[in-house]
């Protein structure tokens, strides 16, 4: 069952990622211009915010996972 074991690792993961940085910023091209050798681009910051409910739920699903598959092969 090494596929759930990483399941879980990527779920406690993503979960304190989400609790130490609640928002993250990238940046997205939207629109583009091109006119023989002139080139315009718009460029676009989207800012997404992560929960802290779905931090916390995605930590205790990871140690869940961990805590059920450690219980199952003892």
């Amino acid at each position: 069952m090494p596929r759930l074991r990483l399941i879980a690792i990527v779920l406690i993961v993503a979960g304190l990622f989400g609790l130490a940085y609640d928002r993250f910023t990238y940046v997205k091209e939207s629109h583009e211009l091109r006119i023989g050798s002139l080139e315009v681009a718009v460029k676009e910051r989207e800012t997404i915010d992560i929960p802290l409910w779905f931090s916390v739920v995605a930590v205790a699903a990871g140690v869940t996972l961990l805590a059920s598959r450690r219980a199952a092969t003892h």
